[in-house]
């Protein structure tokens, strides 16, 4: 992803900087996709593993992105308390 764009990039609901997902992140987050246990906020269970996303800077929030593009819509966040 574009290091100019990742600058200018906020969560749309908080308000929080964003960074690129680490790749033990992104580990822990498409096993529990594989594992059928990790939803989006409208509630629809994740079935596609991620090759990237975004988290917020407190690590409370995932946006995945697809085919290079962000999807920084709400109902496609992910709430990642759901892997604690």
């Amino acid at each position: 992803m574009d290091k100019r764009l990742l600058a200018i990039l906020r969560c749309p609901v908080t308000h929080k900087e964003l960074s690129l997902a680490s790749g033990p992140t992104l580990k822990e987050v498409n096993a529990a996709i594989d594992a059928g246990k990790l939803s989006n906020r409208d509630g629809r269970v994740l079935d596609e593993s991620l090759d990237e996303a975004l988290v917020t800077d407190d690590g409370k929030v995932l946006y995945p992105v697809a085919g290079g593009i962000p999807v920084l819509l709400e109902s496609e966040a992910v709430n990642m308390e759901q892997l604690g």
